[in-house]
């Protein structure tokens, strides 16, 4: 006697209790359960598909209600910090989905057994495929864990054509960090990536910040009185610190000026380093015009070779500069 077409055992248990509490959804169910496909043992009908969907919608939808509530009530415990509260959102994710997909399969009634003839094959190609999502999960979780990299920290990002820029980490994902700039760009940088690569955090140990402002002066100038009044000006920039005191030192006798560098100390990189800069050159500027110190003029001297073109030029200019007679 031939065995019957298999089908899934998950819809079949549910289709006997609904027939032994209601003979009318009874009849529903049957009727549903006559439209079937069956290929060699397996059989597939109606309802077992409209129960397969409805069970996968059921249980997505729990997990996703289940992160959720799982991500706000870790937010709400105080003895974990911001770094320590993202990593337990995220093996709580882990966890919550792993156990809806083993809840997923019990429930449809899947027997992973017979999947054994293409699991192989099939976990092969899922392997290589899902790859850098797989060591990208991992490069974060290792990132969360030594506290390297944790939001609301300020790292230097360089963009594609090489150049530098910073910005402050928002979120850290399952695939990538996300990286606001001041100018309100986003950069989603891989987690591998600040695994292997180097990374200039300006936050990791400590947030302050030291900003160089190049500055020049004539030579003509006061040296003395342009040093302190480069430190005046960087003292009243608003968002510079009082500890560590500001300093100023000379870089070297260019052509035209004498090169200084005033260095100052933020604690909000976050905010921008350009606008501090400006400030201290605004102040600077008009200390600079009170005080009568003056600032270089690019100055240039010509060497002319004698030559007969050279003097034919000279003797036509002198020629356009003698007055006609009257």
């Amino acid at each position: 006697m031939a065995a019957p077409p298999e089908t899934v055992s998950g819809a079949d248990g549910l289709r006997e209790d609904i027939a032994e509490r209601s003979q009318t959804a009874g009849g529903i169910v049957d009727r549903l359960d006559t439209f079937a496909v069956e290929l060699g043992d397996w059989r597939v009908s109606a309802f077992d598909v409209l129960f397969s969907v409805s069970a996968i919608l059921l249980v997505l939808a729990a997990a996703m209600i289940a992160t959720r509530l799982t991500r706000s009530g870790l937010r709400r415990v105080k003895a974990l910090d911001g770094t320590q509260a993202v990593l337990a959102e995220k093996l709580a994710t882990i966890v919550i989905w792993v156990v809806t997909f083993l809840i997923g399969v019990d429930l449809i009634g899947i027997d992973l057994t017979a999947l054994t003839v293409f699991s192989g094959a099939f976990g092969l190609a899922i392997g290589f495929g899902l790859q850098k999502t797989f060591g990208n999960l991992i490069a974060g979780i290792i990132l969360l864990l030594d506290k390297s990299i944790k939001p609301g920290d300020v790292i230097a990002v360089a963009d594609q054509s090489g150049q530098q820029t910073f910005g402050q980490i928002r979120r850290i994902g399952i695939r990538a960090v996300s990286v606001t700039t001041r100018d309100e760009r986003e950069y989603l940088i891989p987690n591998e990536n600040l695994m292997v690569n180097q990374v200039e955090n300006w936050s990791y140990s400590s947030k302050n910040v030291r900003v160089q402002v190049p500055v020049g002066v004539s030579y003509n100038a006061d040296m003395a009185l342009a040093e302190r009044l480069m430190l005046e000006a960087a003292g009243k920039a608003r968002r510079v610190l009082a500890t560590p005191a500001p300093s100023v030192w000379w870089n070297g006798f260019g052509d035209n000026a004498v090169n200084f560098t005033i260095h100052c100390w933020i604690n909000d990189p976050e905010d921008g380093v350009g606008n501090v800069k400006s400030d201290v050159l605004k102040h600077l500027w008009a200390l600079f015009r009170e005080h009568k110190v003056e600032l270089p003029f690019p100055q240039r001297d010509l060497n002319l070779k004698q030559s007969e073109a050279l003097d034919r030029v000279i003797a036509a200019l002198g020629e356009r500069a003698v007055p006609p007679p009257q």
